[in-house]
């Protein structure tokens, strides 16, 4: 994913940034998955080498709560307990896409409607 100054989703920022473009990563590209799967995948990175558990399971608790990642079911493990499993959502697809390019390449992509219906729902949040 690309990286730019001054615009970047806030998911995108901070202490938390590299961890949270791993897990998007890992769930962008093998889909569904647990948190140990993700886990797995992420210590793969460079620079994440020593990424904990733990510090993966709260990310995608927070990337949870925020409407990023969401549960879509359980998977019975070896050991016999139950994990949950996880898929990026639309709105962390939107997020890698809205950071992959630039303000200047939306606004030539969308149409007359399709602009109309962006600037409609960014006013109706306020």
């Amino acid at each position: 994913m690309a990286r730019r100054k001054g615009t970047e989703l806030s998911v995108f920022k901070g202490r938390e940034a590299k961890l949270n473009r791993a897990i998007f990563q890992a769930l962008a590209l093998k889909g569904p998955q647990t948190i140990y799967d993700i886990h797995k995948q992420v210590k793969t990175q460079r620079g994440l080498k020593q990424t904990k558990y733990a510090s993966v399971n709260k990310r995608i608790r927070l990337l949870e709560e925020s409407g990023y990642v969401r549960r879509v079911g359980v998977k019975k493990t070896k050991a016999g307990f139950e994990a949950t499993i996880f898929e990026l959502a639309i709105r962390g697809y939107l997020a890698i896409v809205l950071n992959s390019m630039s303000p200047e390449s939306l606004m030539k992509k969308l149409n007359e409607a399709t602009a109309l219906s962006f600037l409609a729902t960014i006013l109706e949040g306020e």
